[in-house]
């Protein structure tokens, strides 16, 4: 591998970046870098970082070279060994069965119901005050009783799997490796995971045919063992509550600032998937997808070398001029939509991409029919931030 200063010598750019810019606005960052610096290394990250669309298409579809499972992983080292993790047969062994329970029809008979009723639930707390802050009473709520119901869990455990995302989310992002983010993690994992076997035992008793039930019952090409269920239940649950929370952060916060694009939505609901499809790669809640390269390979004129890391940015990618048309204006019926990546590509892609578009979609559809006129509090205005999963960290709004 390159010493660190050398690298910093060929990146210049790359030597520049900080955390607390790229938290703030990684934009005008991902702008320069694909013009002038397309994979670059960052110390800040302590990664090489690749940002335009072809390269990371090339590295997200390549698993030969480009793997996600080594100690160098966050998600690896917070969670062990998962479909997330795993390449191959492995992989297809954890996710596979699962990929019919995750399409559009299944989302829509198993889950519909129950992502409406949670929706006017919270929504009952707050709808007659004519303001709220969105996040704590309604965006960081709906996805965990969702996933709740989901996996056939019970309601009251709401708060103590609020709990447990936050370390994991916190671990997720520690590309600086920091101990005492990874220790609280491994012992919040720890603590899931025996919650996770009591609720297993549970369904044992008394199966319900929802997700940790069928997670027990698959048994092509072979049943998973008890540890196995708990580490893939441990992955859908973490992706099942942060691309949620934010897409609905997100596309709230951007129709507030776009609202003739709210105006077309009340005046034609079908547009809603190309909405979300439009905020997801306009406003990049989950920024990047790193890889580790396990044998010597060159793309976008870098030699990569077995133990290296990419993080490819997705959100980068989702602004490529080469690709996307005016791509820092947010204009959800472009032609090129479909094509983004912001819930990744290839075999590792999103499998809850379909919940976390159902979830959002349903809870802007029934908070704008609830709070008529829903607009941003201009005496509290919102900030979006985070350099990996990013959204407003509070969202302040009227009607």
């Amino acid at each position: 591998m390159e010493p660190a200063l050398d690298r910093s010598q060929q990146y210049p750019l790359g030597a520049s970046i900080t955390l607390e810019d790229m938290n703030v606005d990684p934009y005008p960052i991902y702008s320069r870098l694909r013009e002038s610096e397309p994979i670059t290394w960052s110390d800040a990250y302590n990664m090489y970082l690749a940002t335009r669309y072809e390269d990371v298409q090339a590295i997200l579809r390549d698993t030969e070279n480009f793997v996600v499972g080594t100690e160098h992983s966050t998600i690896m080292d917070t969670f062990g060994e998962h479909m997330l993790t795993t390449e191959g047969e492995q992989h297809d062994t954890y996710k596979k069965p699962l990929l019919p329970t995750f399409r559009p029809g299944s989302i829509r008979a198993l889950m519909e119901q129950a992502i409406r009723s949670h929706c006017n639930e919270l929504i009952d707390g707050f709808a007659s005050g004519g303001k709220v802050e969105l996040r704590s009473a309604f965006a960081s709520r709906l996805p965990i009783k969702t996933v709740l119901s989901l996996f056939g869990l019970s309601q009251q455990d709401e708060t103590l799997l609020r709990g447990w995302y936050d370390a994991f989310e916190k671990a997720l992002a520690n590309f600086t490796w920091d101990p005492e983010i990874r220790a609280h993690a491994k012992k919040q994992v720890a603590a899931f995971h025996d919650y996770l076997q009591v609720q297993i035992d549970n369904k044992r008793q008394a199966p319900d045919g929802l997700l940790l039930d069928q997670m027990l019952s698959i048994s092509e090409p072979r049943s998973l063992t008890d540890e196995e269920v708990r580490r893939n239940a441990s992955i859908i649950f973490f992706g099942g509550i942060s691309t949620v929370e934010a897409l609905t952060l997100n596309a709230v916060y951007t129709l507030g600032h776009h609202p003739q694009a709210q105006q077309q939505l009340l005046t034609k609901p079908e547009l809603m998937p190309q909405l979300l499809d439009e905020v997801v790669r306009f406003t990049g809640p989950v920024q990047s997808a790193s890889r580790h390269v396990v044998k010597e390979v060159s793309i976008g004129g870098v030699n990569f070398q077995p133990g290296d890391t990419v993080n490819c940015m997705l959100a980068s990618a989702n602004r490529d001029a080469t690709v996307f048309t005016n791509p820092d204006t947010f204009d959800f019926t472009r032609p090129e939509l479909r094509k983004h990546v912001g819930f990744a590509i290839g075999s590792h892609n999103c499998l809850g991409s379909h919940l976390a578009k159902a979830e959002a979609g349903m809870a802007v559809e029934i908070l704008l029919a609830r709070c008529p006129g829903l607009h941003l509090d201009p005496d509290h205005p919102a900030e979006v931030r985070g350099y990996e999963f990013r959204q407003p960290r509070a969202l302040p709004l009227c009607w």
